[in-house]
């Protein structure tokens, strides 16, 4: 109940204003699929997204080594203490930056990343979190399934041990849930070799666009591939290309973007979406 008054209140901090999406007219509500939401985190060029069902909580990435405060700061203001699942699609500052805040401060039940390794300050306070809380991380080469109440999440591993000199990107783990009849896909900062790998990983009603926005030369063969309905980028305005921007628009993709939108949130009740942001 304390989750669901503060999760209210925190809303109520938001614009009116939102769009909705989903699958209206492809079938009937699932009458158990309950409510999903998902907060994007206004961090910048970082990602940081926190996932909510009635009894579990899912974090993937965490923004950069300041951003752990704040997400700490909403996790506590809406009664959480526990993360059942953080996510860490790779070791980039921009995602694993806030891991240590967090992994100090609440109780985080499992880790998942990918299996590659990357010298930095970033990843040294993130490692000694884990050592010293006793976590060990499952550094993934097969995929991985779970449930949080009526939510099926899919994590992909990389399907490569090497993706050439300075690109750990492709390394990025993709998350894909699915709600009722909804579908919603987390692609961390996949570039074009891991976008190829998970070209027919299935049509989604919403996608969290990889890389920042950032131009990727088979995105729009992606787009047409999974075919969101709504989008949200994790960005900078000097990050967010527009040729990106163009292949969104023109396949009629409403999308939002944290640069431009700030904290974004959404909701889903198993067949519509519903997209709420803070500001634009």
């Amino acid at each position: 109940m304390f989750r669901k008054i503060s999760a209210l209140i925190a809303s109520a901090a938001l614009l009116l204003s939102s769009v909705s999406c989903g699958n209206k007219s492809t079938g009937d509500i699932k009458a158990d699929a309950g409510s999903l939401t998902v907060t994007f985190l206004d961090v910048g060029k970082a990602d940081c997204m926190v996932i909510c069902t009635e009894n579990g909580t899912a974090v993937i990435d965490c923004g950069e080594k300041g951003d752990g405060k704040k997400l700490v700061k909403l996790l506590e203001e809406q009664g959480i203490d526990t993360v059942d699942h953080l996510i860490i699609t790779h070791y980039d500052k921009d995602h694993v930056g806030g891991a240590a805040k967090l992994i100090k401060n609440m109780d985080v039940k499992d880790v998942m990343a990918p299996d590659y390794t990357e010298e930095s300050a970033e990843t040294e306070k993130y490692n000694k979190a884990l050592d010293d809380k006793g976590i060990t991380p499952q550094l993934l080469h097969e995929d991985v399934t779970f449930t949080m109440d009526n939510a099926e999440f899919t994590v992909y591993a990389p399907k490569k041990d090497f993706y050439g000199e300075d690109n750990d990107n492709d390394f990025s783990l993709v998350t894909r849930i699915v709600h009722g009849n909804n579908t919603l896909l987390f692609t961390g900062d996949a570039m074009e070799q891991r976008l190829d790998e998970i070209m027919d990983i299935g049509p989604c009603t919403f996608l969290k666009v990889p890389y920042h926005g950032r131009k990727l030369d088979n995105l729009p063969d992606f787009l047409d591939a999974v075919k969101p309905k709504c989008a949200v980028v994790c960005t900078s305005s000097n990050e967010f290309a527009s040729s990106t921007q163009k292949a969104l628009k023109d396949r009629k993709i409403a999308f939002y973007s944290t640069c431009f939108n700030g904290q974004i949130e959404l909701e889903s009740d198993g067949n519509e979406i519903k997209i709420t942001k803070e500001k634009g």
